[in-house]
């Protein structure tokens, strides 16, 4: 097979901020699987350490990746040590907190994503910048038919997250959404503004789920379905979205990075329209033995779509992967350490 041409050659060394983020851990392990060296940041590297001793100590023993510490991720100048050297940056690293009050998400979201954007226009070696961002971002999600391009926004949920108290149920879901809109504008203005010496892309999945390669990467929205299998329906988010594989997102970031053709893109990865009663369909069949809830009352599907060929085509070009990965298998490895 031909060698892809790539924008940064193996070997380099590339930044993913929020090494305990379950979205930036497959995003580490795919760098690194192709033979790049990752360092990688957390607020507490004491608290942290798993991460480099168990995670991925067989990369860190071979001196191919390492933790450092940002502990206010939000302050001036948070990551001017961090991006010293790297050849690109992936930022994942968010508030998720989901608390309902904004001025505890939006602005520190923004700042974080201001403070590495800066930090990156002053280091000569960043030749890429990748922000993770989410299909939010572009549109509420609701059941009304909305078509999301490159210029779509989800000025819905600026709206309705600075709305006064009492909150509603879903309202940490409408304030995260509201940061994330802020932040990637944010980034699109220093683009527009600061004209950087990098290429920067932005992706934007849907709700992620999949296979955790540690236990205490059972967090996020990948442990919605480990909270569904054991029957703990709390704390789930809408009970209709757009589910996407972990492996998917993390290999969109991967092209994001390393693909000469893909120029300050937005890619929304979306993967599939799904209802938790899909999902209890498919995990019944998994584990036929096991007793699972009840399904929940019939939820319409979301009404969003968007245009994926482009991001099809780079699954298939970086993954050799003829689109998403199958449900049932990103469900399977989603429950691997939930015991009957």
């Amino acid at each position: 097979m031909t060698e892809l041409k790539t924008t940064i050659p193996k070997g380099s060394l590339v930044l993913v901020t929020g090494a305990t983020s379950y979205v930036a851990s497959h995003i580490i392990k795919q760098f690194l699987e192709r033979g790049y060296k990752v360092r990688s940041t957390v607020r507490n590297i004491s608290d942290a350490s798993w991460v480099a001793t168990e995670a991925f100590k067989s990369y860190a023993d071979t001196g191919d990746f390492e933790l450092v510490e940002v502990a206010d991720f939000g302050a001036e100048h948070a990551f001017d040590g961090a991006v010293k050297r790297v050849s690109a940056i992936v930022h994942v690293a968010t508030v998720i907190g989901f608390s309902p009050d904004p001025n505890e998400v939006i602005p520190l979201t923004v700042a974080v994503a201001t403070s590495i954007m800066l930090a990156a226009l002053k280091e000569p070696s960043v030749k890429q910048f990748v922000y993770t961002s989410s299909c939010a971002a572009a549109a509420y999600p609701e059941s009304e038919k909305i078509h999301v391009d490159q210029d779509s926004w989800n000025e819905k949920a600026v709206e309705l997250a600075w709305t006064p108290p009492p909150y509603g149920p879903f309202q940490g879901f409408v304030v995260y959404f509201a940061s994330k809109v802020a932040a990637e504008k944010a980034v699109w203005k220093i683009v527009e503004e600061k004209k950087p010496h990098f290429t920067t892309n932005v992706v934007s999945p849907g709700t992620v789920l999949g296979e955790p390669i540690h236990p205490n990467y059972v967090r996020s929205t990948g442990s919605w379905v480990p909270q569904l299998f054991r029957g703990e329906t709390a704390n789930l988010g809408l009970p209709a979205t757009i589910v996407v594989d972990v492996k998917d997102i993390a290999l969109v970031h991967v092209a994001a990075v390393l693909d000469p053709e893909v120029k300050n893109a937005r890619l929304q990865v979306w993967g599939r329209h799904a209802s938790w009663n899909d999902l209890l369909a498919i995990l019944r069949k998994l584990r036929p033995q096991h007793q699972f809830v009840v399904d929940f009352p019939d939820a319409p599907y979301l009404g969003l779509s968007t245009d994926e060929t482009k991001v099809i085509a780079l699954l298939k070009k970086w993954g050799n992967q003829d689109g998403w990965r199958p449900l049932r298998e990103t469900l399977a490895e989603n429950i691997i350490f939930e015991k009957d």
